[in-house]
């Protein structure tokens, strides 16, 4: 069984998610899945086995098992393992939208794994609940927009950093720091501070993320050939320049990472972007 279903959110939801993401898997080969940096926070409610987190992108939280988890925007790889099954429902929440539906801005979860209740209480446990009792992948999605729906609250970010965010995603992460404070008329000091604050990296971070994340997709729908092109279409100096972001960022070349998770399901057809 290899099963992968991705579906937008209800249209009222889309300024805080971008995505939900079905999966089940059994009899499939034991892997060590890399959960790389992304543009999006991480939800995860499991519906079978618990995921197991071998690393997190904070080598200071311990390995462990969740049943649900929430994932705050990170740098570096988290490293997940599973013995040939997997199964449950991956949320990409963008950064702009964590106060609307989490009640706190993403920066109180950055470089973080924890559990959904910890975060969402009750309503994670019931929507946990609610995900195991559904019948199928087009019931589940309606329960989590049903959730999602009622969660929401008017809780945005500032403007400024709303705008610079939104920035940084339209241009690849190639626009200047120096351009975003200027655009925003802050300080580029104080827009770091506030930036970090609520979305969890500074702008400078968040635009080598974005241009990583745009660079892995890129490089799942064209293969490992052309690596010098896809540097410069991406905002790499060059290729030597992309290939250490990819070290720092996934822990391994780009041909690596491709030969070992271009067949995973939540490489291969979840690619995150807006």
């Amino acid at each position: 069984m290899d099963e992968h279903v991705r579906r937008a959110p209800a249209a009222s939801l889309r300024r805080y998610l971008a995505w939900y993401a079905g999966y089940r898997q059994r009899g499939v080969r034991p892997a060590v899945h890399r959960g790389l940096p992304s543009p999006a926070m991480t939800l995860i409610f499991t519906l079978d086995e618990p995921l197991t987190m071998a690393a997190h992108p904070d080598p200071g939280q311990a390995p462990g098992s969740f049943t649900t988890l929430v994932g705050g925007l990170h740098t570096a790889p988290a490293l997940i393992v599973h013995q040939g099954a997997q199964s449950g429902i991956q949320v990409a929440l963008r950064p702009v939208g964590a106060r609307a539906l989490l009640g706190m801005p993403a920066g109180e979860l950055a470089n973080l794994d924890v559990p959904a209740d910890a975060v969402l209480g009750a309503t994670g446990r019931r929507i946990y609940a609610r995900l195991g009792d559904a019948a199928g992948w087009p019931e589940r999605f309606a329960v989590l927009d049903a959730e999602f729906a009622q969660l929401a609250v008017t809780r945005e970010p500032p403007p400024e950093v709303d705008f610079a965010w939104r920035l940084l995603l339209r241009t690849g992460g190639t626009v200047p720091v120096s351009e975003l404070a200027d655009r925003t008329g802050w300080s580029t000091r104080h827009l770091a501070n506030r930036f970090r604050e609520e979305i969890g990296l500074t702008p400078k971070a968040a635009a080598r993320v974005i241009r990583f994340d745009r660079a892995k997709r890129r490089l799942i729908t064209t293969g490992p050939g052309g690596l010098a092109d896809l540097a410069v279409a991406c905002g790499y100096f060059d290729q030597a320049h992309l290939a250490r972001e990819f070290r720092a960022m996934a822990g391994c070349p780009p041909s690596q990472w491709l030969a070992e998770e271009f067949a995973n399901v939540q490489a291969g057809a979840w690619p995150t972007g807006e």
